[in-house]
């Protein structure tokens, strides 16, 4: 029994969105690889990890406030990934040119720890929310004074059709409007509700939604105001406050928290979506709760190099869902590391095979049906495929070797209804080994490791070509088809046809112990057969067809060369005697 050996390994690495590379902390284990998005510009290209962020900014900016860094840093660029333009902060309009980094206010109304603003605009302010004290920094849209290519201002006039609404909304004894507010006139936008608090008091009204633009609290215009002049009116309000609010749809989505790793498509439990909020003494958005992550189940995952994306610098890892449909894309500093996390990964996937294959035989041996066989070995490998043109592509595919049959599928089949409708299914006993090792003419390390099949069928011979990822896989690919193969001749024993000799209709048996015999059926039900040659496998002398019907047998014997009519394509003979043979040879301790 093989005893397999585990890896645990952890570091940075990148991976692939749909329009950008992230920085993400790896974590491996056992049975899962757990990705965590790390917030911190890429190993290949800056990018910023931000709770907020305008249209035309798509992965936002950071607030200037992380610690070590001042508020009101001048002069500091920002660089965003994936093409867009770099973001550097100026003066707000009227601000004498000072720099102004984007900060979170917490107003509690009416809870201690209420003071005056601080003199920083900010753009995000909470009033109300569980356990904020007022000052507290933390990040949001970024200021600019001129508007600059990649960037979008949020107007009142981008409600629409939108109507205008007076919400009546009744402070509680604790907790305030229970509202965070974001923009303002310094940084082109109207006052925007960016969160209401669930159980306080705008959450009570039921007449505010994220989105909502506040043009006015008890009568005084906010349309034109700052953001501290709007926190100002909101703490001013008193205990009933009258809201006239307008949505605009088109910002709403940018309030929603991203969760970069935890909505990665994948097959399986998705985690909770991170918890992203400011905090009360760090400029920083921070993780609380659970984190942005993903936690990929390795069981039964592909993991590959340079299939479906081009790696010219031996550095990407891909790993594939065991449905077949999501693939992540991970990026190492250099090709030394992708090696080593390549091993890693591969070496858990393989140790989880006895558990699979357990799982597999469980769940297809609860069933009484009797085509229901023992599997032997499954996995992932690459099938060569051929496209317009004459070229060829690689396609990621599921082999399974039962007792006696290959079975091919485009994921894994972890039901029974899965397991009965393969894409393929070639017979053990008529399948050949023809090729194992490099799939180029050079036997170069970087050569793509693959082996290539031979199977008879009524319509000739069919071939497949497999990629391998390891020499491991290779090895244990080609064993166990050749041992699968040998196995399946001792099983099955022997096979027989009804076919035409001289004109006369006989039937040709193939026994795996007992050779050949050709024989003449009785004239009635239930009469014997005339046996008419019986030769031992050792007496062949010759054997071949016309790969159309003929099958043609020389034992030596007088009768000479024997042409066997088939009725039909000869090749599925050719290979189970080419298969019994091989058994037979192997059986004496021979090399096939």
């Amino acid at each position: 029994m093989a005893v397999w050996t585990r890896a645990d390994k952890n570091g940075l690495l990148e991976l692939l969105l749909p329009d950008r590379w992230i920085r993400v902390l790896a974590e491996l284990t056992r049975e899962t690889l757990t990705l965590t998005a790390d917030g911190e510009p890429g190993l290949g290209g800056a990018m910023e990890y931000n709770i907020s962020h305008l249209p035309g900014a798509w992965n936002g900016v950071t607030n200037g406030t992380e610690p070590g860094t001042a508020a009101g840093n001048s002069n500091r660029t920002y660089n965003q990934h994936s093409n867009h333009s770099a973001l550097r902060r100026t003066g707000s309009p009227g601000s004498g040119g000072t720099n102004r980094g984007q900060t979170d206010t917490s107003s509690g109304v009416n809870s201690p720890g209420s003071g005056r603003v601080p003199h920083d605009n900010g753009a995000v302010s909470d009033f109300g929310s569980p356990g904020s004290s007022y000052g507290s920094p933390g990040s949001s849209f970024s200021s600019a004074g001129q508007v600059r290519s990649g960037e979008t201002n949020i107007s009142l006039e981008s409600g629409g059709s939108e109507m205008v609404r007076k919400v009546r909304v009744l402070k509680q004894e604790s907790g305030g409007l229970g509202i965070s507010i974001k923009g303002g006139q310094e940084n082109r936008m109207p006052i925007l509700i960016s969160k209401i608090f669930p159980g306080l008091a705008a959450d009570h009204s039921r007449a505010l939604r994220v989105g909502d633009a506040i043009l006015s609290v008890n009568g005084n215009d906010l349309r034109e105001a700052t953001h501290d002049q709007a926190v100002q009116a909101l703490k001013k309000a008193g205990k009933e406050v009258t809201l006239e609010v307008k949505y605009i749809k088109e910002v709403s989505p940018l309030f929603k928290k991203p969760s970069l790793v935890a909505d990665l498509p994948w097959d399986g439990v998705r985690p909770q979506s991170p918890s992203l909020s400011g905090s009360e003494d760090s400029g920083s958005p921070k993780h609380t709760g659970t984190k942005d992550k993903k936690v990929i189940s390795l069981k039964m995952c592909y993991i590959s190099r340079n299939l479906t994306i081009p790696d010219l610098e031996s550095r990407l890892i891909e790993l594939h869902s065991p449905d077949g449909r999501n693939t992540v894309v991970l990026r190492c500093k250099d090709s030394f590391a992708a090696h080593s996390w390549f091993t890693a990964i591969h070496t858990n996937i393989a140790a989880l095979l006895p558990h699979v294959l357990a799982e597999l035989n469980s769940m297809l041996g609860s069933s009484n049906t009797s085509s229901n066989r023992e599997v032997r070995h499954v996995g992932w490998l690459a099938e060569q495929i051929k496209l317009d043109g004459g070229r060829h592509q690689y396609k990621p595919v599921v082999m399974a070797l039962t007792e006696k049959d290959i079975l091919l599928y485009d994921s894994m089949p972890w039901t029974r209804e899965a397991w009965a409708s393969p894409n393929l299914s070639h017979p053990l006993l008529a399948t050949r080994l023809v090729h194992s090792g490099s799939a180029r003419s050079s036997p170069a390390l970087s050569s793509e490791l693959a082996f290539a099949t031979r199977t008879g069928t009524r319509q000739g011979i069919e071939g497949h070509l497999f990629r391998a990822e390891t020499h491991w896989d290779l090895s244990s690919w080609t064993r166990m088809m050749v041992q699968g193969c040998h196995s399946a001749a001792e099983l099955i024993k022997e096979v027989s046809m009804a076919c035409t000799l001289n004109e006369q209709d006989v039937r040709l048996t193939v026994h795996y112990e007992n050779g050949f015999t050709i024989a003449k059926e009785g004239a009635g039900p239930g009469s014997g057969s005339t046996v008419l040659y019986r030769y031992p496998f050792e007496k062949l002398k010759m054997s071949g067809d016309d790969g159309i019907r003929n099958l043609y047998l020389d034992f030596g014997g007088p009768e000479g060369e024997m042409v066997l009519d088939l009725q039909s394509g000869p090749k599925p003979v050719v290979f189970v005697v080419h298969s019994f043979l091989s058994a037979k040879v192997t059986r004496m301790g021979l090399l096939a």
